[in-house]
C-alpha cells in the first residue's frame, strides 16, 4: 500500500478515526498493530510471517539475555537473534546474488553449474525492519536498554506502519517508551502532521516523479555514449529524484506518526548543502548512517586504534552500507567510493583545516560544490543497472566522449530549474529549522501554499509510482 495512493488515504482516515475514539489505550494500540499488519499484508500477505518470526525471536531472546549473567550464554542468545534476522535478510535479498557469484567463481576453474531458477520475491522493507529489531537485541546485549515490558508494545515497535517499509530506522529506546502512555495528537501536532504529509507527497509525486524522473530514466536507459550535457543532467536529475523520493517518504512517515500523537526522528537535513562527506552523512539517511556508526563502525574500533585501522573501519562500514542498499556490486562500489571520500577528507582535514580560506564563506561554498560534484559521481553507480552503463556514463561525464542526445528541451529546462531551486533551498535551510521558518509566515500564506501544493499533486500525472527505497 503506497502512501501516494487513494487506498492509503482511505486506510489512514479509518486508522486516524479509530485512534481518536474513546477506547482504552490497550485497544488503541491493538488497533494500530492490526492496521500495521494489514498495511504490510497489502503487498504480500504471507510475508507477515517474517514480521512474526522477528518479533517472537527477538522478544524471547532479549528477555533471556537480560536475565542471563553468563557471558557465553548471552553471546549465544545474541547469535540466535543475529542469525535469524540476517538469515532471513540473506536468503530473500542476497540469495540470488550469492548464487550468481558462486557460479561465476567456479566457472573460473572450468566448472559449469546451472541451478534451477531462483524465484524468491524480495519482501518489501526487510532491510529496514531487520536492522530495527537487531538494534533491540544489540541494545539489550550491550546493556544500553532493558527489554520491553509488554509484548504488545514490542510488536508495535517492530511493525509500526508509518515507518515499517522504508524507515526512518527507529531505536527501541526512542519509540517503545512512547507506547507506554496514551497518545492522541494535539491540534498543533495534527496541523504539523498533515502539513508534513502534504510536503512529502509534493516532494515525491510532483518533484521526484513528475519533474526529475523522466530525465534520469531517459539518460540511464540509453545504450550509447551520450552528449556530456545530457549525461550530467541525467545524473543531476537522479540526485534530485532520489532525495525527493526518499526524503518525501520519510516526511510523510513522520507526518502520519505525528497525526497519531507519535514522534519519529528526522531522517534528512538538507544533505546537498553538506560541506564535506562526514557532514553529508550527518544529513543523508540519518537513521541508517547513525545505525552503521553505532552498531558497526564503533564496535570495529572506530577511530580509536590509529589512522590505518580507522581507514579500514571506514571502508568496511561504507562497503557494507552499500551492500545493504542492494544485492549488486554497483552498490558496493557506491559504498566504497563514499568510504574513500571519508578517508580522503580525514587526511585533508588534518593538513588544511587551519587554512583561513576554507573557513570563509567562499571557501565553504567551494567545498559544498566539490562535495555535491563527487556525490553525483557515486549516484551513477547507485542508479546504473550494471557496470557497462556506469562506465558509459563515466566516459560521457568525465572524458566528454559521445554525442548522442536523449533529453528534450522540456526535460533540460525542468532539470536545470528544479535542481537550481533544490540546491538554493538546501543552502538556505542548511542551518535553519523548518519550524522556525514556518513560524515567521502568516497563516493566509501558509494556507495558500498548502492549497497550491495539493493542487499540483492532484494534477501531476503518473503520481502512483512506488518509492525507490522500497526495493531495499
Amino acid at each position: 500500500m503506497l502512501f501516494n495512493s487513494f487506498s492509503f488515504i482511505f486506510f489512514f482516515l479509518i486508522v486516524l478515526a479509530l485512534h481518536n475514539m474513546p477506547f482504552s489505550w490497550r485497544i488503541k494500540k491493538s488497533n494500530l498493530l492490526i492496521a500495521s499488519y494489514l498495511f504490510y499484508a497489502a503487498w504480500n500477505p504471507p510475508f507477515v510471517i517474517l514480521l512474526w518470526i522477528s518479533t517472537v525471536v527477538d522478544w524471547h531472546v532479549a528477555k533471556r539475555m537480560f536475565s542471563e549473567q553468563r557471558p557465553h550464554a548471552r553471546k549465544v542468545l545474541l547469535a540466535i537473534s543475529v542469525v535469524v534476522n540476517l538469515g532471513m535478510l540473506g536468503f530473500f535479498k542476497y540469495g540470488q546474488f550469492l548464487l550468481e557469484n558462486f557460479i561465476t567463481f567456479i566457472a573460473v576453474f572450468g566448472i559449469e553449474y546451472q541451478p534451477a531458477a531462483w524465484e524468491i520475491i524480495l519482501p518489501v522493507g526487510i532491510s529496514f525492519y531487520t536492522f530495527q529489531t537487531m538494534a533491540y537485541s544489540l541494545d539489550v546485549y550491550l546493556k544500553r536498554a532493558e527489554p520491553a515490558k509488554s509484548l504488545l508494545d514490542f510488536s508495535l515497535f517492530v511493525t509500526f506502519f508509518p515507518q515499517l517499509v522504508a524507515g526512518p530506522i527507529v531505536r527501541p529506546t526512542y519509540l517503545i517508551p512512547q507506547f507506554s502512555k496514551p497518545r492522541v495528537a494535539s491540534i498543533n501536532q495534527l496541523f504539523w502532521g498533515i502539513g508534513l504529509m502534504v510536503i512529502g507527497m509534493f516532494s515525491k509525486v510532483v518533484v521526484a516523479d513528475g519533474l526529475l524522473a523522466p530525465a534520469a530514466e531517459a539518460v540511464f536507459a540509453a545504450d550509447e555514449l551520450l552528449n556530456p550535457v545530457d549525461a550530467w543532467l541525467g545524473t543531476l536529475a537522479f540526485s534530485g529524484q532520489i532525495f525527493c523520493d526518499f526524503a518525501g517518504y520519510s516526511t510523510i512517515a513522520i507526518g502520519v506518526a505525528l497525526t497519531l500523537g507519535f514522534s519519529l526522528p528526522n531522517n534528512f537535513n538538507y544533505p546537498y548543502a553538506a560541506i564535506g562527506f562526514s557532514d553529508f552523512w550527518r544529513r543523508w539517511h540519518i537513521s541508517l548512517s547513525s545505525w552503521l556508526r553505532d552498531y558497526l563502525y564503533i564496535p570495529l574500533g572506530g577511530n580509536k586504534k590509529g589512522s590505518r585501522r580507522t581507514f579500514i573501519n571506514l571502508m568496511l562500514t561504507m562497503l557494507l552500507g552499500g551492500l545493504w542498499h542492494g544485492a549488486a556490486w554497483t552498490f558496493v562500489v557506491w559504498g566504497g567510493l563514499h568510504g574513500l571520500y571519508l578517508a580522503g577528507e580525514r587526511i585533508l582535514r588534518q593538513k588544511y583545516q587551519q587554512v583561513a580560506f576554507w573557513q570563509s564563506t567562499r571557501g565553504k561554498i567551494i567545498l559544498a560544490f566539490i562535495t555535491y560534484f563527487l556525490v553525483n559521481i557515486t549516484w551513477v553507480f547507485f542508479r546504473a543497472p550494471d557496470f557497462a552503463t556506469a562506465w558509459r556514463m563515466m566516459q560521457s561525464m568525465l572524458l566528454f566522449s559521445g554525442d548522442k542526445n536523449v533529453l528534450s528541451s522540456q526535460y533540460i529546462i525542468q532539470t536545470v530549474v528544479t535542481i537550481t531551486i533544490m540546491l538554493g533551498v538546501h543552502w538556505y535551510m542548511r542551518n535553519r529549522k523548518m519550524e522556525d521558518v514556518v513560524s515567521n509566515i502568516s497563516l493566509p500564506a501558509i494556507s495558500a501554499t498548502g492549497a497550491t501544493l495539493m493542487f499540483l499533486i492532484a494534477i501531476t500525472q503518473g503520481g502512483s509510482n512506488a518509492f525507490i527505497y522500497f526495493q531495499f
